[in-house]
């Protein structure tokens, strides 16, 4: 009982310590609510522009394409889905932070056991992400009116798994790297295709034959469909397929984390 109340402790201190760590880098804080900001308007209000006919019959079409939702709304709600998966992606360059000032050895050399570490920086720097995913459906219900207000705690729980995934990935990755530059580079590598190819811009069933299988196996589409359906009843695979599956696949990533995170401190 006592190891576990310490344990417990210690899952605490590093989950207080992300999420303050964060909200006292006020440039970080400022880049992570914009940039999907900056996505919503510039590419919603652009794209919403060339699918706008001004005719009853085309939009109507064109909303069909998009699963009877307007463009602006299908975007906003990938972006909610997009702002968690980059974030969480790139929680892991904190770990190269941490190792090259030294704090990750003293955390390292202390009684909590690495697997604590790890699941408490995963779950601060998802905790995080939903607050800023909260501000962005906060913007989304002040321009779309197909949003459901009481599928918001539903869309951040799929949030939340999405971010433990990702976020554990970019942890093992980043465990085994000291350069923020090359996991950065590597980051942007992985982030491009993989936002592009999960439904966040465009239905799944529009794209190519080929790009629809890659679609499928990509863990960010069942995030975006899940969070979709929830805000607006819509989706384009059973939402508890989408869950199940999210599940399934964060728990793996957090187990590769495990291993690779105690393998390479073990190393260190």
């Amino acid at each position: 009982m006592y190891s576990f109340i310490r344990s417990l402790n210690y899952f605490y201190t590093m989950v207080y310590r992300q999420v303050k760590r964060f909200l006292r880098a006020r440039s970080r804080v400022v880049v992570s609510i914009v940039q999907p900001i900056l996505w919503i308007f510039l590419f919603g209000m652009g794209m919403g522009g060339v699918f706008n006919f001004q005719n009853p019959m085309i939009d109507a079409f064109i909303r069909q394409q998009f699963n009877g939702l307007d463009y602006m709304t299908f975007l906003l709600t990938g972006i909610v889905a997009m702002s968690i998966f980059i974030g969480s992606f790139i929680s892991g360059v904190s770990v190269i932070f941490d190792k090259q000032f030294g704090f990750l050895k003293e955390t390292l050399v202390s009684p909590a056991p690495r697997e604590i570490i790890l699941l408490g920086r995963a779950v601060g720097d998802s905790l995080v992400l939903l607050i800023n995913a909260s501000i962005v459906l906060t913007l989304g219900f002040m321009i779309s009116n197909q949003l459901r207000p009481e599928g918001v705690l539903p869309a951040l729980s799929y949030g939340f798994v999405l971010s433990i995934g990702f976020a554990s990935l970019g942890i093992a990755i980043a465990s085994r790297m000291n350069s923020m530059e090359g996991f950065q580079m590597l980051m942007n590598l992985l982030i491009m295709p993989l936002q592009f190819v999960s439904g966040i811009f465009f239905p799944i069933q529009r794209m190519p034959d080929w790009m629809q299988i890659i679609a499928k196996i990509n863990p960010l589409t069942y995030a975006v469909d899940g969070i979709r359906y929830w805000l607006t009843g819509r989706s384009e695979f059973d939402p508890m397929i989408d869950i199940i599956l999210l599940m399934i696949l964060s728990i793996i990533f957090l187990v590769i984390a495990m291993w690779s995170f105690r393998k390479a401190t073990i190393e260190d």
